[in-house]
């Protein structure tokens, strides 16, 4: 893929039009206000069928599960992604993606921990009844949901550093812990609580990685306000505490199988579900570049200094022109994540984080540099470049640092 078509081009224009009518009028509130993002994002599926194709994506999901299940087939260790040779199906994904990025990226982050990765967690890893119980709702966003993993002492460590716990009693796991920085925490009716399994006489940072799902409002669980933060305001940002709260074998995502392997499920769920994240930061990314190249070309042919428009100075063209440079690198990333999903296949971890170290440290050099056009308005808030480039910083922080990419890419370098 080389190019966006037509029919790509139609979707995108349609996306756009939609965004100008829900999502730019009630930017200020989203951004500073007290109004969740959910329902815009809800129209947002309803209008383009985004819901419906998820429906019968999930449908033909469980229709494979089953038929595996009544033949005696083993269950694949990772369900190979449906490509239709085109990419057609990534790329109608991509482009309301990047859209909402040119205007709102903490939509696309709250959208993304919802039906990406938590959805992505309880189908991959869970049984067919827990498929059934909590996949589709979230798939079609009438319910949402939140991945818990991070913990204030943790961070990049995740697995060793983790604190949470699963203690079994009998048929029963009592679970608690803290988890902190996490996306529509505040908020979310479905979330999958990464925690240990308690081991006695193995160390702690080897013991199971264990996933529960839990619904808002079990008893035990306290879901905190939204944490105030630099940047993506539209996207609900909590903690979550676990006091003793008690669940049963059917809330363990793969149930019993789940505690048979060496070292639990979880760690090797986890471990996919940061490589779809990481290859979705670059259509973030290009989305927030495209809209950072698109106001600074405007500014630098209106804004006149010395009787001539800034534009026309090499200091000011040099900036517009790495700008444009950063565009056509992220896009064709963009195109290469479309043609390998159209080919059934995806990044393996070391790519996936090597797309994402250059597409976070793209959109921030971007958009600090969009700012710098701006000069001083470019620092207030009534001008968008103020917001973008503090949402861009977070794409260099969440679903790994920087520092934990380079590691990932060398690690796997070192290891050839």
């Amino acid at each position: 893929m080389i190019e966006w078509s037509d029919q790509h081009q139609m979707i995108r224009d349609a996306v756009r039009r939609f965004l100008d009518e829900e999502v730019v009028p009630n930017l200020e509130e989203l951004e500073h206000g007290d109004t969740p993002p959910y329902d815009i994002l809800r129209k947002l599926f309803t209008t383009f069928g985004m819901d419906e194709m998820a429906r019968s994506r999930f449908e033909r999901q469980i229709a494979r599960a089953k038929k595996a299940e009544a033949g005696g087939e083993p269950t694949p260790k990772k369900e190979k992604s449906e490509g239709d040779g085109t990419g057609d199906s990534a790329a109608m994904q991509m482009i309301p993606i990047i859209e909402l990025c040119r205007f709102c990226p903490g939509m696309v982050t709250a959208m993304g921990v919802s039906v990406g990765l938590t959805s992505a967690a309880v189908m991959s890893k869970g049984t067919i009844e827990q498929k059934e119980r909590w996949g589709l709702d979230l798939l079609t966003l009438d319910k949402i949901g939140a991945w818990a993993i991070t913990e204030p002492g943790s961070g990049s460590d995740a697995f060793g550093g983790m604190k949470a716990s699963a203690r079994r009693e009998g048929d029963e796991f009592v679970l608690n812990g803290n988890k902190t920085f996490i996306t529509n925490g505040p908020y979310a009716d479905t979330i999958v609580f990464i925690c240990k399994l308690e081991e006695e006489g193995v160390d702690p940072r080897d013991r199971k990685i264990l996933n529960f799902v839990l619904d808002k409002g079990t008893k035990g669980l306290e879901q905190s306000k939204p944490l105030r933060k630099m940047g993506m305001h539209s996207s609900p940002t909590g903690e979550l505490f676990l006091n003793d709260v008690r669940v049963g074998m059917d809330h363990l995502l793969g149930g019993e199988k789940a505690l048979t392997s060496s070292r639990g499920a979880g760690r090797e769920g986890a471990k996919d579900t940061f490589q779809t994240e990481r290859s979705g930061v670059a259509a973030m990314a290009l989305g927030i570049v495209e809209r950072c190249l698109e106001l600074s070309v405007a500014y630098s042919k209106e804004r006149v200094q010395w009787e001539k428009p800034i534009g026309e100075y090499q200091l000011i063209q040099e900036k517009l022109a790495r700008m444009e440079v950063a565009r056509m690198n992220l896009q064709n990333l963009v195109f290469r994540t479309i043609e390998l999903a159209g080919q059934g296949r995806s990044m393996d971890l070391a790519e996936a984080s090597a797309m994402k170290l250059y597409a976070a440290r793209a959109a921030v050099e971007v958009a600090m540099e969009a700012v710098q056009v701006h000069g001083g308005n470019g620092y207030m808030a009534e001008y968008q470049v103020e917001q973008l480039a503090r949402d861009a910083k977070v794409l260099q922080i969440y679903a790994g640092t920087d520092e934990i990419q380079i590691r990932a890419i060398a690690r796997d370098l070192l290891s050839r």
